[in-house]
């Protein structure tokens, strides 16, 4: 994992529409005052409202320079295909910027492979594993579900004990695929192998439809290289 991401940070509860308000901004489609407005309107505390207000701006409004330019693509796709679901934008920008929510992620993409459902104490014992018995941990893996909750990707039930995989959102688009697979790409910090992009665990949200040997190929910002006979790697330009 590289030294200036950090471990965790990803320690609020994000509503959709928080982060959509905060992509808006970047791409240019609304101001600060309308975010800030958005947050007023949650009855947010001062402190829950400064703590939600550096995820979001660690998310679109100042990422890091190493993710200012995958920022700025996604804005656009954005702001020229508002068609494209926000929930896909946010979650490739969350899984790239945040390690931590990536991790949840997968976990969450893994257990709930099969019956499209897992335990969520199932999910905190690999977060444990992860990141250690540190405090927070527990606490931000429920943020963590809670907002995924929220972008539509999964229900929380039995008062929180378990959770439920929803329906992916299919992703048909060129562009926006080629960006997921950027973001997971990015978020494993290695390279990908081809045959795998199609069942990634971290973006277990979205069947992504298109060719995707395809999609890679025509990208500026992703490579196909071999690796041995046979094998196929999916890695940053």
């Amino acid at each position: 994992m590289n030294s200036s991401t950090p471990k965790i940070g990803f320690d609020r509860f994000i509503q959709l529409d928080w982060a959509a308000a905060a992509l808006n901004v970047r791409a240019g489609l609304a101001g600060l005052a309308d975010l800030n407005a958005l947050l007023d309107a949650a009855e947010l505390g001062m402190e829950a409202k400064k703590k939600t207000r550096t995820v979001l701006n660690r998310l679109w409004l100042e990422p890091r320079s190493e993710l200012t330019d995958f920022a700025d693509r996604g804005a656009a796709i954005h702001e020229m295909q508002p068609d494209i679901p926000v929930s896909a934008l946010c979650w490739g920008m969350s899984v790239a910027t945040y390690p931590f929510f990536g991790k949840v992620a997968e976990f969450v993409g893994r257990l709930s492979a099969i019956q499209c459902d897992c335990a969520s104490a199932e999910v905190h014992r690999r977060m444990s594993e992860a990141y250690g018995e540190r405090e927070g941990t527990r606490r931000m893996t429920n943020m963590v579900i809670q907002s995924q909750g929220s972008w539509g990707a999964v229900e929380r039930v039995e008062k929180g004990r378990r959770v439920i995989r929803l329906a992916p959102t299919v992703i048909d688009n060129d562009e926006v695929t080629a960006w997921l697979i950027e973001a997971a790409v990015r978020y494993s910090s290695k390279p990908v192998s081809l045959s795998s992009l199609q069942s990634l665990p971290v973006l277990f949200p979205f069947a992504l439809t298109r060719p995707l040997g395809y999609v890679v190929s025509k990208s500026a910002n992703l490579n196909i290289c071999a690796e041995g006979p046979s094998a196929q790697l999916v890695a940053l330009r």
